[in-house]
């Protein structure tokens, strides 16, 4: 496994085990919606992490509704009672080692949407940028190295210029497991680096000419693999 992805793998650990202690002193001080949660540096010092680890725990649980900072006041705990905070928790933590297949199915049915409005919606800047993760992805796969970040790096491109914050917020999302995963199951043969990269000039190409239903058809053409293993796999 490269040392990206068990980075990626600690990091994922260490918000696990914080967000476990942010809900424990939660129960233990009683604290209740609209409480105030210790300070960064307060719980970065209790629980032995940095203040970044911190951080990061801290918007997670923001995003699930648990958390809300107050910019200049600190932060809060949202309109939610005790029961419901444990059981979101444990749902947080449960989420957070997805089985890949479930990844996969998750990440064509964005893409397929995202792909389509990427046609419809791109601006100019949009598609330099997609064109530059493309001709990354087609430098380093035809190089015969491993291209698997440079692929999701394109995918995460299109998804930006759909226009779309919360597909564009799920794909960031499940991003770093899939490239554990990838290299874990070895779900693309390596030999298709040449027709890797004309599926994703294809792509591109039905993006540039705004043609949403060519974008759709070439992204489920490319998929093909990952429909297969989703299909066969028990």
């Amino acid at each position: 496994m490269k040392l990206e992805t068990i980075i990626i793998r600690d990091n994922q650990n260490i918000q696990n085990a914080i967000i476990d202690k942010i809900r424990v002193l939660i129960n233990y001080k009683n604290l209740e919606p609209g409480d105030k949660l210790p300070s960064e540096r307060m719980l970065s010092e209790k629980f032995g992490v940095s203040r970044s680890n911190i951080r990061e725990a801290i918007q997670k649980l923001e995003f699930y509704g648990i958390l809300k900072s107050i910019p200049q006041s600190g932060t809060f705990i949202a309109n939610i009672g005790a029961v419901a905070i444990n059981g979101m928790v444990d749902d947080i933590l449960r989420l957070e080692d997805p089985d890949f297949k479930s990844l996969v199915e998750t990440r064509i049915l964005l893409e397929l949407k995202t792909v389509r409005l990427a046609a419809l919606r791109r601006s100019e800047d949009d598609l330099e940028k997609i064109k530059e993760a493309l001709d990354a992805y087609e430098s380093v796969a035809l190089s015969g190295e491993d291209a698997v970040q440079e692929d999701l790096l394109f995918h995460l491109a299109i998804a930006k210029a759909s226009g779309n914050a919360t597909i564009n917020m799920f794909m960031l999302s499940i991003t770093p497991q899939i490239l554990i995963d990838f290299e874990k199951y070895h779900v693309c043969d390596t030999d298709q680096a040449v027709e890797g990269v004309k599926e994703h000039t294809e792509i591109y190409e039905a993006i540039k000419n705004q043609d949403p239903k060519l974008a759709k058809q070439k992204m489920k053409d490319h998929f093909r693999v990952l429909y297969q293993y989703c299909y066969n796999v028990k």
